[in-house]
């Protein structure tokens, strides 16, 4: 998989999700509809272990992270940017959501988690704010932003 067919794949997900409140529900539908086990799961995991192997994901590197944003927010993403964090057993920096934050944490080493969550999405309403980590191992956390916005706090 390359970038474009990583944008593809992501815009089937953001137009099923653009327009919807960043709550509880969404995160619930999210789980129930593309969760562990899903193709969109399988697929989106399997894009990053392409895109990290092949330089596209995750080029950056700091304080134990591995980063980088993979799509801008844009109408083919129906405005949502996309970042993939690698993390092993770490702590990214503090931040704030100002629109919130969709999250999935993709477990490399089974049983890692996000925030103390297990393999799945996560849905932040707007004006959360979290340090995200992940323990229990590695971890790719793929995390979209309406509009790209995000603060970060530290």
């Amino acid at each position: 998989m390359d970038a474009s067919e990583f944008q593809g794949l992501i815009a089937k997900l953001t137009g099923g999700i653009q327009g919807r409140p960043l709550d509880a529900t969404l995160e619930a539908w999210l789980n129930a509809t593309h969760g562990v086990g899903s193709g969109t799961w399988t697929a989106l995991h399997a894009a990053c272990e392409a895109g990290i192997a092949g330089g596209w994901m995750c080029q950056h590197e700091h304080g134990g992270l591995r980063y980088g944003r993979v799509l801008k927010p844009s109408p083919a993403t129906h405005g949502f940017s996309v970042d993939v964090v690698d993390m092993d057993n770490v702590a990214g920096g503090h931040h704030r959501h100002p629109h919130g934050e969709i999250v999935l944490n993709l477990p490399v080493t089974p049983g890692a988690r996000f925030n103390d969550r297990p393999a799945g999405w996560s849905v932040y309403e707007p004006g959360s704010a979290h340090t995200p980590t992940v323990t229990g191992g590695r971890a790719w956390v793929l995390y979209m932003l309406p509009e790209g916005a995000i603060e970060f706090t530290r």
